[in-house]
């Protein structure tokens, strides 16, 4: 088994390769472009890897221990980072982040060089503006060595499939998350929950670990029938690991987390653990509830009252329970695949970190 810091550090590598034959290439953009390039760069330090160690676990389920030429493998994952850090950006314009794993969002980050440039206009709408355009651009570096990647690859058309794949479930799973923002109260109550776990499984679970395993086990020729059991292995790790990003959202210590405190209620995200809080409430409080979510200014006092009133309701303990009938999910279809040992190894320590985690 290829232990996750190796992974980390290949993938890292090539990241810097390809970077830097893109500062070679983009010399003569001029100075104001180097600024826009140095933010997409600034997007690829830091995170988990964890879509590019799920990729490396799907290969090698498919190839086992024989394959020696993993420069491929690499290529891919480092295509899925750049394409990770892509919809990161958009993700925290859509949601007005102004943090992103401690430091400021990359529209953030732009807004104040331009404010340090002493650049005319409104230095808020160019963040803004140029965040649309760095997401943009990363998804074109993302393709770029994707095809690097594939040329010549005997399995480049499946694993071309199966990226376009994913990159479409991800943005139709981010129109669905903006949409229940605003849907939500012209629909019956009762589909919040299925609702919510719609938004989940496109936006998170697919797109986080059962893209990824796909990608990795496609890419070393793996049959129908390994895919479809790498399917359901990785979708109920990532509906647990989603569910437990909703609790993170409006429970989590900001000095782990990189974002403040309720960051999901000022955001008015429509998740699950709302679904779940808002079915135990009153209609009085449930309509001070709807009232509040999405007030991106709740003082720190206003989102602590929400975080009682939406544990008193029961709902953090039923999204445990959820989070942990999903673990066992992935662990009975874990055992009925046919992964290997080492492959098996890999995906039980992925899912325990994807699940069991603060961050």
């Amino acid at each position: 088994m290829v232990p996750s810091p190796i992974v980390s550090e290949a993938v890292a590598a090539r990241l810097e390769d390809f970077l830097a034959r893109i500062a070679t290439d983009s010399d003569d953009y001029g100075p104001d472009a180097g600024l826009f390039l140095d933010a997409a760069r600034a997007t690829l330090t830091g995170g988990k890897r964890l879509r590019a160690r799920f990729c490396h676990a799907g290969w090698q389920a498919a190839s086992g221990a024989s394959a020696t030429d993993l420069e491929p493998l690499w290529g891919l994952c480092a295509a899925l980072e750049i394409f990770q850090s892509a919809a990161l950006v958009h993700d925290d314009l859509i949601d007005n982040s102004d943090t992103r794993r401690g430091r400021p969002a990359s529209h953030r980050a732009l807004e104040a060089a331009h404010r340090a440039a002493g650049w005319h206009g409104d230095a808020e709408a160019f963040g803004r503006s140029s965040a649309v355009l760095l997401g943009d651009l990363l998804v074109a570096w993302s393709d770029d060595l994707l095809e690097e990647t594939l040329q010549g690859h005997p399995h480049a058309a499946a694993t071309r499939a199966e990226y376009a794949r994913m990159r479409r479930d991800v943005t139709v799973g981010q129109l669905l998350d903006i949409t229940e923002e605003s849907a939500w109260s012209v629909n019956p109550p009762e589909q919040m929950l299925d609702r919510a776990l719609r938004v989940a499984s496109l936006k998170s679970a697919r797109y986080s670990v059962v893209e990824p395993l796909l990608l990795g086990a496609t890419l070393a020729g793996a049959d129908a029938g390994l895919l479809a059991g790498l399917r359901d292995i990785g979708h109920p790790i990532g509906m647990a690991f989603q569910l437990r990003d909703d609790l993170l959202g409006v429970f989590g210590d900001p000095a782990v987390t990189g974002k403040p405190a309720g960051d999901d209620l000022r955001e008015g995200k429509r998740t699950a653990l709302i679904a779940v809080a808002r079915g135990q409430l009153q209609p009085a409080t449930r309509a001070q509830l709807d009232a509040a979510l999405g007030d991106p200014h709740l003082s720190a006092e206003a989102v602590a009252s929400l975080q009682r009133l939406i544990e008193d309701t029961g709902a953090v303990s039923r999204i445990e329970a959820m989070i942990a009938e999903f673990t066992a999910q992935a662990e009975s279809a874990l055992t009925a695949a046919d992964v290997g040992e080492d492959a098996a190894a890999s995906l039980r320590a992925l899912a325990a970190a994807a699940i069991s985690r603060s961050s």
